[in-house]
């Protein structure tokens, strides 16, 4: 579609229609109904997963995945993390503050296996700014990577190079913002935890939290996040937002942020 309201991604080079995308902070990703991983976009830190550090300006694939199934994808600022059919995570790219999971800050150009997480079945992984998410079998959260406001939920500020359990905290679906983390509970209950100077988190407060607080909602059935915002889709339908708002991001007519969602 030229000139109108889109243009097709050069028809993603797939050869057959993509199952899922993902949008980082300056690249893409996607995944096609073969099973075959393609990244676009900028490449200084290896996170188009290509074995090289040059941008591309349409999609290429990402080698390193095709021995595997891969179910979902995920993007962060500069890194990319993918989860196969048998739960394993694997992640590229910028890894400064231990995003990638592998127990060093050595970026990727090429994916490879979060390490201790070895013998455990993942469903569900988020990407941050530069920290990470994800959810084993049995409900645990864990979280990788920058701490500084206490995105990763473990307690502490300090920064993990491998996944370290979030406290107090059993959870069916996650998301991640630039410096804050969200959690939908079993029950349909919504916990959040880290940068909060927008009200990012929902608990009334603008006080950072390195522990999950309860956000003011229930009946939860998908959860996303922007750098200092939040939204959330209820059960009946009716969508939920919170946080920075200067750019009318909460898409309630004012440009006034928002402590609790609304």
């Amino acid at each position: 579609m030229e000139g109108g309201a889109g243009r097709l991604v050069d028809d993603l080079n797939l050869g057959s229609t993509a199952a899922q995308l993902a949008a980082g902070g300056y690249h893409s990703l996607a995944l096609d109904k073969g099973g075959m991983v393609w990244a676009w976009g900028k490449n200084s830190f290896g996170q188009l997963g290509d074995g090289t550090k040059t941008s591309r300006r349409t999609p290429v694939k990402v080698p390193g995945l095709s021995d595997v199934t891969v179910a979902h994808l995920t993007a962060g600022s500069y890194h990319s993390l993918a989860l196969d059919s048998n739960g394993t995570v694997w992640a590229w790219g910028k890894n400064s503050s231990g995003q990638l999971g592998n127990g060093t800050k050595t970026n990727r150009t090429a994916p490879a296996q979060v390490k201790g997480l070895s013998g455990v079945t993942v469903t569900a992984i988020a990407a941050g700014g530069d920290h990470s998410l994800a959810i084993k079998e049995d409900g645990t959260a864990l979280a990788w990577g920058r701490n500084k406001f206490g995105q990763l939920g473990d307690g502490t500020k300090i920064n993990r190079l491998i996944p370290t359990p979030v406290v107090n905290l059993t959870a069916k679906a996650l998301t991640a913002g630039w410096y804050h983390s969200l959690a939908v509970e079993d029950n349909g209950d919504v916990l959040a935890w880290g940068r909060n100077n927008n009200g990012q988190l929902g608990d009334g407060t603008i006080k950072n939290s390195l522990i999950p607080v309860q956000v003011e909602l229930s009946d939860v059935a998908a959860l996303t996040a922007g750098s200092s915002h939040s939204l959330a889709l209820k059960d009946n339908g009716t969508m939920k937002t919170w946080g920075g708002n200067g750019n009318g991001q909460l898409g309630d007519g004012p440009t006034k942020m928002r402590s609790i969602p609304k």
